[in-house]
């Protein structure tokens, strides 16, 4: 019987070892695959490659052909609803006018801002100090109502007379005029060659000064393609009561665009 138990043992530890070599073997398969498979196809692909980075730029001066400016009315009244009522008087004159000027106002004027709140004056009091420990009191004096207009005004010609012309109505926030392209991606497209035969050119020139030679182009990129806008900075305290006997001349100078490219080679 004794015999029996310890062939048994013997033969449950020749077992275990066995499996336990088959088990690392195992292991070990797994992980020669695992790393086999890992660079596997790539070759080369691995090596790090010797690049430069270059960039490239052409820019354009450009007549404008948009004016955008703000225009608005700020109005107050001691209640809500009389201030609402001045406000809106000016704003639909201001649209009735933009109008017969040309302005398509269903397209090119957009509401920007439409606010209502309080305004308090602070009022000093007679009464005990205890009562009024600061010695005043904030007292409701108006509400306020403000809107305001983005408009583009496409006829440039036209500009001087749409400004005066708001002025007489009353409007009294006009400002932020700025001049604007059309067509802004038409000319970015047009120069964006220039840009990269400059971003080429100055790679050879580089690659020269570096005695190097320029391999293939395996980037590009392309950003930073902001018109710079002509602007001119006005602000309107009219109040209106009466018409301007002289249109302000609109000078709307030039817009420079600019394409600005990023091109990185391989070098060898």
């Amino acid at each position: 019987m004794n015999d029996m138990r310890e062939g048994v043992k013997n033969c449950c530890q020749h077992h275990c070892k066995w499996v336990k070599v088959i088990f690392a073997v195992v292991i070990v398969i797994i992980v020669v695959s695992m790393f086999s498979c890992g660079h596997e196809g790539y070759g080369d692909k691995n090596v790090a490659k010797n690049t430069i980075t270059v960039t490239g730029k052409a820019e354009k001066m450009v007549k404008p052909d948009i004016a955008t400016v703000t225009m608005g009315v700020n109005e107050e009244a001691k209640t809500v609803g009389a201030a609402q009522d001045k406000a809106t008087t000016k704003i639909n004159a201001t649209m009735e006018a933009l109008k017969a000027l040309g302005v398509d106002t269903d397209k090119d004027v957009k509401t920007t801002n439409y606010s209502i709140y309080p305004r308090y004056d602070y009022v000093k009091t007679t009464g005990p100090v205890d009562y009024y420990p600061y010695g005043g009191k904030q007292v409701l004096a108006a509400y306020v109502v403000t809107q305001s207009l983005e408009v583009k005004i496409r006829d440039l010609t036209k500009a001087g007379d749409i400004l005066s012309k708001v002025g007489t109505i009353g409007l009294n926030d006009i400002g932020g005029l700025q001049f604007s392209v059309d067509k802004e991606d038409a000319v970015k497209d047009e120069i964006r060659g220039e840009a990269i035969s400059d971003g080429k050119a100055n790679a050879k020139t580089l690659a020269k000064e570096l005695g190097v030679k320029l391999g293939k182009l395996v980037s590009y990129t392309e950003g930073g393609n902001y018109p710079i806008y002509a602007r001119v900075d006005m602000v309107s305290s009219a109040m209106g009561g009466g018409e301007a006997k002289i249109a302000p001349v609109i000078a709307t100078g030039e817009n420079k665009i600019t394409s600005n490219v990023t091109l990185v080679y391989e070098i060898r």
